[in-house]
């Protein structure tokens, strides 16, 4: 990354931005304008308290921007009927996606539907797939899945050209979220390419594999050490293509990502915007022209709250938001009450509107790139860049994502990053609305579904050591 490109506006002398110093500094009245009016992310990128308008950059639009984000409603419950009901509705009340979770995946939070081919076709039955985009959660069996998914659409005679499908095959986050994979790293990566293979041979479209960023994220990494993992996943699916002898040109458009959001919205704007221009120069750097990323975000589980859940909607409304305005392709929201258990209809019910009433009555996704020209986000989108730059740096020196895991690497960096943030949560220097902040005095019942937890995924090689997601009110004794 050029660090003239990444320069901001507010670098630049101008005489209006010495008189508004000059302003602050009388107001401050000998306070550290550090201090007072400068913050900083986890990753120690410096936010100014204002930025002018920023006259760099391109604009970062969707894959598709003349066509609104995909409003993806997550199916997990065990109950397969159940699960199947709540497809159908969601799709009836304006969903246009469906995120399919399945048992031991790293984002199944306990939950998940039965690991079988009858309970994905059951699920499926009865929902238009022309019209609705199905994603497969990441997780150990994805590989299996695809071949089950290829075989039910086959059987429903469904037109592959008018099906938006993604596999979520990721090898690294199956390996950060559980420590384990179905074979070992080596035999992994000489079968992959194989499989590859067939599937380019089968003509199927959509995102085979998957770089997922929300294990990390919901382990605790900060913006950047999610990007930097989430495009060194990238790099390594374009070596496997490359062994599998298939043009990089085609195999490119077949690599998706899935990141989180959370509710630091500028922040969140920027990270979404910031994963388009890495993977873009990722492919310069490998001469092969742009294919833009096709980007899924998930609210943060993380920055859920046991305490006044409540208060979880206005957080996963706020993340939304920043998924929308930063260009997301395909957004789901968790359900508010998550933590306690699997939501229920009217949390699933929230979750799904909440999307519905940005693009439909707020029409957020009319404008291409929101983001766009504004100072303080162009600002945090570049410094991101550069500091996920040289996470992915570091990455491929350490060997790799698969090695820099199985060494304990990336874990490592992320578990520091991770007790930073906790330690300024405890010292009361940020705080949780609801939990460490204006407290409820009692809290009220939180309806969820009878559904028991599945236990985490055991099978396999063990390899490293897991990032199990840790919500932050956890980490500071908020909450079980």
């Amino acid at each position: 990354m050029g660090a003239g490109a990444l320069i901001h506006d507010a670098e630049v002398p101008n005489a209006d931005r010495q008189r508004w110093l000059a302003l602050a500094e009388k107001a401050l009245a000998g306070a550290s304008f550090e201090e007072r009016l400068v913050s900083r992310t986890d990753d120690d990128i410096r936010i100014e308290p204002l930025y002018d308008r920023s006259t760099i950059g391109e604009p970062l639009v969707r894959a598709n921007p003349r066509s609104p984000w995909i409003v993806s409603q997550r199916i997990d419950d065990p109950d397969v009927g159940r699960a199947k009901a709540q497809a159908l509705e969601d799709v009836a009340q304006g969903a246009t996606g469906l995120s399919l979770v399945f048992e031991g995946a790293p984002n199944a939070f306990g939950y998940g539907l039965p690991r079988t081919a009858k309970a994905l076709e059951t699920v499926l039955e009865g929902i238009p797939l022309n019209r609705v985009q199905v994603r497969i959660d990441t997780h150990p069996w994805s590989r299996p899945m695809a071949d089950w998914l290829v075989a039910f659409l086959s059987k429903r005679r469904s037109d592959p050209a008018k099906l938006n499908l993604s596999f979520g095959i990721d090898p690294a986050a199956i390996l950060a979220g559980t420590g384990r994979l179905r074979m070992s790293i080596e035999a992994l990566q000489e079968s992959m390419p194989q499989s590859l293979a067939h599937f380019f041979s089968m003509g199927v479209p959509g995102v085979l594999l998957e770089a997922d960023g929300r294990v990390v994220h919901n382990g605790g990494a900060t913006e950047a050490q999610e990007l930097g993992i989430m495009l060194a996943s990238a790099v390594s699916y374009l070596r496997m293509f490359e062994k599998a002898r298939q043009p990089l040109v085609y195999a490119a458009p077949h690599i998706g990502f899935a990141l989180s959001v959370d509710q630091d919205q500028f922040l969140s704007m920027a990270k979404v915007r910031a994963l388009r221009r890495l993977w873009a120069r990722a492919q310069e750097a490998c001469s092969i022209p742009n294919s833009t990323a096709s980007v899924h975000a998930e609210t943060s589980f993380r920055m859920m709250t046991a305490a006044d859940p409540e208060t979880n909607i206005l957080r996963t409304t706020i993340a939304g938001f920043a998924a929308a305005a930063g260009g997301a392709d395909s957004i789901s929201i968790l359900p508010h009450t998550i933590v306690h258990g699997l939501p229920a209809g009217f949390a699933r019910r929230v979750a799904r509107n909440a999307q519905l009433i940005m693009a439909n009555e707020s029409h957020i996704g009319h404008v291409a790139d929101p983001a766009y020209g504004s100072g303080a986000v162009e600002a945090l989108t570049a410094e991101l860049c550069q500091a996920a730059w040289t996470e992915f740096q570091r990455i491929e020196a350490e060997g790799g994502v698969l090695a820099s895991l199985q060494e304990g690497h990336i874990q490592k960096r992320v578990h520091a990053a991770a007790a930073r943030r906790n330690a300024a949560y405890q010292a009361g220097e940020r705080a949780i609305v609801g939990t460490t902040l204006y407290p409820l005095k009692g809290e009220r019942p939180v309806e969820t579904l009878a559904a028991e937890r599945r236990p985490a995924f055991t099978e396999g090689v063990a390899v490293c050591e897991p990032l199990f997601p840790v919500r932050i009110d956890q980490s500071i004794g908020g909450a079980s």
